[in-house]
């Protein structure tokens, strides 16, 4: 539970069927690349989760006396460090995102609350959100709108443009990037960006696969309630 994946929670043999299954880019690839007997180097001393690797890769320093120790290459070692921190992107500023006006952004720093990271916390129930409508005066649909877009940006690879652009196009929420089909995803966001230039980049199916893939790794700790239906009157 959390903005981020818990490393901890990731077994090296979990880790194993993750990066043989994995979709990854291409510099990437040399993760899949005896990855029985090198992932076994690694459990050999004694790493028994991601977060515990994260700890001895974290810098060049630690990367290269792990490298001698577990007799895996140093070119290795840092492609594996790259992919486990990229569980744990950098947060989103608020003031970056489109349509948020500057009242907002100050508002919200008046609460030293300034990117993604420091608005999970406060955004997690219908009634924190209502709180802090109260505290800042902002007005709850804008909170609701900058939690979801909080949401967004806890997933690998979503910058504060295209947490923007999914939030557009309808897939307003990790949960719903988890469940998402690549090829719809990319056409819709096609279809909005053809409308509404909201970006120059090419995004294409390959990388709507590899947001949907490491949604799905995240836990959905914010609550949004539910629109209730109207039963048709007899």
């Amino acid at each position: 539970m959390g903005y981020y994946i818990d490393l901890a929670s990731i077994s090296m043999d979990t880790y194993k069927k993750i990066l043989k299954s994995a979709d990854l880019i291409p510099s990437w690839m040399i993760l899949k690349e005896n990855i029985n007997d090198n992932l076994d180097r690694i459990k050999n001393q004694n790493i028994r989760n991601l977060a515990e690797l994260q700890v001895v890769l974290k810098d060049k320093e630690k990367l290269q006396q792990f490298a001698k120790q577990s007799d895996l290459s140093e070119g290795y070692l840092s492609v594996l460090r790259r992919v486990i921190n990229g569980y744990q992107p950098k947060p989103n500023q608020i003031k970056n995102f489109p349509e948020t006006s500057e009242e907002i952004v100050l508002k919200l720093k008046q609460v030293k609350i300034r990117n993604t990271r420091h608005l999970f916390d406060k955004v997690l129930t219908p009634q924190s959100r209502r709180l802090l409508s109260e505290q800042t005066g902002i007005d709850e649909k804008d909170v609701l709108r900058l939690t979801k877009l909080t949401d967004l940006s806890r997933i690998r690879w979503v910058n504060h443009t295209f947490a923007y652009v999914l939030y557009e196009a309808g897939y307003d929420t990790a949960e719903k990037m988890a469940g998402a089909d690549p090829t719809e995803l990319y056409e819709t966001v096609k279809q909005l960006n053809a409308e509404r230039k909201l970006y120059n980049a090419h995004i294409g199916v390959h990388d709507m696969k590899l947001c949907i893939e490491a949604a799905k790794g995240l836990s959905f700790d914010i609550e949004y309630e539910k629109i209730r239906k109207l039963k048709p009157q007899t």
